[in-house]
């Protein structure tokens, strides 16, 4: 009985090690039954429905949301001679597409999420130049081209990113309220934290584990900086009040703006599996810094003054923004000129944002709301003149207004059962993350005439 149970056990090691990747990987090209000769309008449903649904799946991998993925499945099948209904969510979609004779049903799935601007860029450009050549290519050929865009490697390397998260969250450091002190170590602490990150995301880890490790370094690496300059150079305690901006870099901008997004045109299960998604991300970064912060006994506080007058804190905080939204950008796989874009607009509205709360003194989520609009509306314009996805010029741009601090206070506090407190911050970062989709949503109804009509 003994080795009869050992023998089953072996088969079962055996068996898993055989299918070690639970997502099994499509081969696209059986798909492609016809020879080159036969264009895709004369292909075969099954043929078509494969070009279909795997449009939709890589603009799904790129963080787009459900509307921006439909309407590039629709002009697919629109041109290949199809109807295509779909049902998007965050990792899967569901689709079936019908020729009037027939149809065909096929169930796709991601095996993880996340955001890749340029990789966005080039499918909306292929999609585009779809509704141009499409109709004299081949099911194989139009594959192959999906091919060298699905497989494109990122543009930069884990050093990079990390030097852009670190850029990042020394700008959003300034713009929250923090000195040299606290910029400087917030620098470090990002970087190491998202270059950890990046390696462990390249390691196909699992996504809790990436997160808690990536924060719990970055904040680590903060403390380490600030107590050696407390016990070097005289650095006052005070200044450990910042060690919450070095975890500011996996704050997930895009789900959380996309699912206001996909809610405000009702589709109704891709928004709410992104705001699920974002929310998940925010509560374990979250309980993982609290932890480590009450571990270290550091607790968060306002910041040191800086004491600087209105005109000076202006013009730091317009390059401020363009560097906090440029380094973002380019986290998110953006060419530089893309997020140089960005930037720029980003340092317009996030500015604007910050003087109508301290200069006009109107309240965070209205500023929030008219920061979006105008990122939105800076964004229409841009985009008419070079092309690039509204999308991936807006999020980041609005990125840095999503109130990752006021949401650490937050949980902070409820974890210390201060439940007046805590309630107060949560209620604070919920009016602005609300407000922030909306301004987007109207800019693009100010804009987009398909957006701005249900159908």
């Amino acid at each position: 009985m003994a080795k009869e149970k050992q023998s089953k056990v072996r088969k079962r090691e055996e068996v898993r090690k055989r299918y070690v990747k639970h997502h099994m990987a499509i081969p696209w090209h059986d798909y492609a039954v016809s020879d080159d000769s036969t264009m895709a309008v004369d292909a075969g449903l099954t043929e078509k429905s494969s070009i279909i649904g795997r449009v939709g799946l890589i603009m799904l991998s790129c963080g787009t949301g459900a509307w921006r993925v439909r309407s590039s499945m629709n002009i697919i099948a629109e041109v290949l001679g199809v109807t295509c209904t779909v049902d998007i969510g965050l990792v899967s979609l569901e689709y079936t597409c019908m020729d009037g004779s027939s149809n065909d049903t096929q169930a796709l799935d991601l095996k993880s999420t996340g955001v890749n601007t340029h990789k966005l860029s080039l499918m909306e450009d292929f999609v585009v130049s779809f509704e141009e050549k499409g109709k004299n290519m081949s099911v194989r050929q139009i594959h192959t081209m999906l091919d060298r865009i699905q497989h494109k490697a990122g543009l930069y390397s884990p050093l990079s990113v990390g030097a852009a998260a670190a850029l990042a969250c020394a700008a959003f450091t300034f713009l929250l309220g923090g000195g040299p002190v606290e910029i400087i170590c917030a620098f470090f602490g990002a970087g190491v934290g998202n270059w950890l990150r990046r390696k462990m995301n390249d390691m196909h880890l699992q996504l809790y584990a990436c997160i808690s490790a990536s924060v719990a370094v970055a904040c680590l690496v903060y403390v380490a900086i600030i107590k050696i300059m407390e016990l070097t150079m005289g650095i006052s305690p005070a200044h450990e009040a910042g060690y919450i901006c070095a975890m500011l870099f996996v704050i997930p901008g895009f789900p959380f703006i996309t699912s206001g997004i996909d809610l405000s045109k009702l589709d109704m299960r891709s928004g709410i599996e992104r705001l699920t998604y974002a929310l998940m991300i925010i509560f374990v970064a979250t309980v993982v810094a609290w932890v480590t912060a009450a571990t270290i006994h550091f607790k968060p506080a306002d910041f040191v003054p800086l004491n600087l007058g209105v005109w000076t804190l202006l013009l730091l905080r317009l390059p401020a923004s363009f560097c906090g939204v440029y380094g973002f950008s380019i986290m998110f796989n953006s060419p530089r000129k893309m997020a140089a874009l960005a930037g720029l607009i980003g340092a317009v509205a996030n500015t604007l944002r910050l003087e109508l709360v301290d200069v006009v003194g109107m309240q965070g989520a209205e500023a929030a709301f008219i920061g979006a609009l105008a990122a939105g509306l800076l964004a229409s314009l841009v985009k008419k003149k070079i092309g690039y996805p509204r999308i991936s010029l807006t999020v980041p741009a609005i990125v840095i207004m999503v109130p990752g601090l006021y949401m650490y206070r937050a949980v902070y506090n409820l974890g210390i059962t201060s439940i007046a407190v805590g309630a107060y911050w949560f209620t604070k970062a919920a009016m602005i993350v609300f407000a922030l989709p909306l301004g987007l949503i109207f800019a693009r109804i100010f804009t987009d005439s398909r957006f701005r009509h249900c159908n």
